[in-house]
């Protein structure tokens, strides 16, 4: 089954807990602290493969989490770290998040993302031994982390997009060109699902063609298969628009047009090469009455061919047309350096940043910095919260709070997550 769009629940493995123990060892008196540190979460690895042609594994698994760390433990022993989820993906898929951003592109074999980083493990008591603090009794929480609501988009990665009105003759060109089996019948809508195929040029170099099924007028709107396969044809460098010549090829030229034009990206655009097909059933003054019609609305900049598909006439000269078009276009796209530019200077995030705000009666302390040091914190243990308190006041926020009028006994919240909160 051909699936090119899933909604996916991604979530990187939460940190382990560190430990807070001490040596109990027989004749070994006051042995210290070894409480070990909690393991790393593992990440989740977005991986791109040739090997994967479809998003359909993804439609009966929508939760992807990576394993978590395991919690230290006493004689020192670190927890394990959780191993990392790859999640093979075909390449061309595209990462979007609710927000509309795109996260990810995957556009080349073996490319690798990391678009969920695992929570670090929390710190045993172990180490905070120092020469003032020789029995600690602090340990950090691991870091949690919280699942991302994701869209994967399979945009296929080709050279050349086949687009028309249903049998024009796609499907019977991609057989002809190339060693892909599409399903080819006399009625319409055979296609449906893109299928690739790669055609030879001359031995030396190849083009990867996209078949599209079929546009018709109001596909834009859900009319037919609608228009969702034309995001195949993104990527591509060059339209080969064909056209039946048994038909109105006017009609048939500007309803596709149209189709492109409605569509999220302006795809009309994109250099096209325009076919009339299926010649090899038509006298000549026939072909020579459906080419004048076409011309009078194609673009004069645009090239016209006139092929049969199934008897493969015309085709080595298309071939060699689509092949110095798709060459010039990418060329065209090559991005350009400026030999003498100045770098780029980027200020460091904020991250050590924070804001002190007071919400009906009480405090609210935001910052990345404090935040991550909240959530690591164990607020039900007293030496972690007085951790906290110390770790406030040499940022400067203890300071804050007291200049703005915080009481003693007055709530100290810090973040949005719940149960994150202190007294003055």
């Amino acid at each position: 089954m051909f699936v090119d769009s899933v909604q996916a629940s991604l979530k990187a493995g939460d940190g382990g807990n560190g430990a807070v123990s001490f040596r109990h060892e027989k004749f070994v008196d006051r042995g210290g602290p070894d409480g070990g540190d909690g393991g790393d979460g593992g990440d989740v690895v977005l991986l791109a493969s040739y090997n994967q042609n479809t998003l359909a594994s993804f439609r009966y698994q929508k939760e992807l989490v990576a394993e978590s760390g395991q919690n230290g433990a006493k004689q020192r022993k670190h927890g394990k770290s959780g191993k990392d989820l790859i999640v093979k993906l075909p390449v061309g898929t595209v990462v979007i998040d609710e927000a509309g951003l795109t996260l990810a592109d995957l556009t080349a074999d073996k490319q690798q993302v990391i678009i969920a980083k695992g929570g670090r493990g929390g710190f045993g008591n172990a180490h905070f031994v120092s020469s003032r603090r020789q029995a600690p009794l602090v340990a950090e929480k691991g870091e949690k982390t919280e699942a991302m609501q994701l869209t994967l988009e399979l945009k296929m990665i080709a050279d050349v997009g086949l687009v028309g009105l249903p049998n024009a003759g796609k499907s019977t060109l991609l057989a002809s060109l190339s060693n892909a089996k599409p399903e080819i019948a006399d009625y319409p809508f055979t296609t449906l699902t893109p299928n690739l195929g790669v055609a030879d040029i001359d031995g030396s170099t190849s083009l990867l063609l996209a078949d599209i099924p079929g546009l018709i007028e109001g596909a834009s709107e859900g009319k037919g298969l609608g228009d969702d396969f034309l995001r195949h044809v993104e990527r591509t460098s060059v339209l080969l628009h064909m056209i039946d010549i048994y038909g109105d090829v006017k009609s048939a030229y500007q309803t596709i047009q149209k189709e492109l034009k409605a569509y999220s990206v302006d795809l009309t655009k994109r250099p096209q090469l325009v076919v009339l097909n299926k010649i090899d059933g038509v006298d000549a003054p026939t072909r020579k009455k459906q080419l004048a019609i076409l011309k009078t609305v194609v673009p004069k900049t645009t090239p016209i061919f006139m092929i049969s598909a199934a008897s493969k006439e015309e085709l080595p000269d298309l071939l060699k047309a689509l092949k110095t078009a798709v060459t010039k276009q990418r060329q065209k796209v090559l991005p350009k350096v400026a030999a003498d530019s100045l770098p780029i200077l980027r200020l460091p995030d904020k991250q050590d940043a924070w804001q002190v705000e007071l919400v009906d009666n009480y405090f609210t302390v935001r910052g990345h910095r404090i935040e991550r040091f909240a959530s690591r914190t164990d607020f039900k243990s007293e030496p972690g919260v007085a951790r906290l308190r110390d770790i406030m006041r040499k940022m400067g926020i203890m300071h804050e709070l007291a200049r703005k009028g915080a009481l003693p006994g007055q709530k100290i919240k810090i973040g949005t997550i719940p149960g994150q909160s202190i007294e003055y």
